[in-house]
């Protein structure tokens, strides 16, 4: 399979999985703290049917996994590498990570879904805090201001102009018959919580607002992760980096120096 990737730095891997069904963009405003710390190669991957990366025979989520788990292996080899994974990247990400714990130096989920079936999630009403109509009129002049309207909980100019710019697209380019077949098997096979506990340095942040995965899911997962960091931000929602961006990449900075440490070692 060809997986598009973005590559961008030197040093220690990072490998960024994002949502569904946009694409690597959406993670690119985390980039700024990776490259002021210093030493770190960021891989932004398009996940099959997404993006830029050809859907194939892949037809669940399973099969991104298994996708993710052969471009890291061609990518890095046996390298310890760290995970970063965004709302439906998230659940890869963890499923990556059981799969290579041995190899995976920590693991960061924004805003990542933890129960698969929609219906069976713990979640908030739609909520909107902040309403702005300079912010909406923004997201009008590029065709995504029913998206944006229906996701933020906290409307303002700069976060319009970063949805623009990094979810719509995404969200513009998926392969709509992939994104349907892999919507229909979107469960993983098995749970990475079934396994033995995952000691490594892990992030785990999420919106309060959160309507589309919610927050108190991820925190059913408390136990499996004993090196963790659980953090639930007032007025985000479900892109809870685009609007809550200072705290977020503080937090990021934070787990990066507890990954930094863990490489060192």
């Amino acid at each position: 399979m060809n997986v598009y990737v973005v590559e961008r730095g030197t040093g220690t891997p990072v490998v960024f999985l994002h949502g569904f069904p946009v694409d690597h963009r959406i993670l690119l405003p985390l980039d700024g703290v990776f490259e002021r710390a210093g030493g770190w190669r960021r891989l932004y991957l398009d996940l099959p049917g997404m993006g830029r990366t050809p859907v194939d025979d892949v037809a669940s989520t399973d099969d991104i996994v298994d996708a993710v788990v052969v471009e890291i292996d061609a990518r890095l080899g046996a390298a310890p590498f760290a995970l970063v994974g965004n709302s439906f990247g998230g659940m890869v990400a963890r499923a990556v990570a059981e799969r290579l714990r041995d190899q995976v130096l920590g693991l960061a989920t924004i805003a990542g879904a933890v129960v698969a079936d929609h219906a069976r999630r713990t979640l908030p009403d739609h909520t909107v805090l902040r309403r702005d109509d300079d912010a909406v009129a923004i997201a009008a002049e590029n065709g995504a201001a029913q998206d944006y309207v229906e996701m933020a909980v906290v409307q303002s100019p700069d976060g319009a102009r970063a949805f623009v710019e990094h979810v719509w697209p995404g969200l513009e380019a998926a392969d709509e018959h992939a994104v349907e077949r892999i919507r229909s098997r979107y469960a993983l096979g098995s749970e990475p919580e079934d396994a033995e506990p995952l000691a490594i340095p892990t992030l785990f942040v999420t919106g309060r607002q959160d309507a589309t995965v919610g927050y108190r899911d991820t925190w059913s997962t408390v136990e499996h992760y004993p090196r963790a960091t659980f953090v639930v931000l007032d007025s985000a929602g479900h892109n809870v980096h685009l609007e809550n961006p200072a705290v977020t990449e503080a937090l990021i900075a934070d787990w990066l120096s507890r990954v930094r440490t863990e490489a060192e070692r």
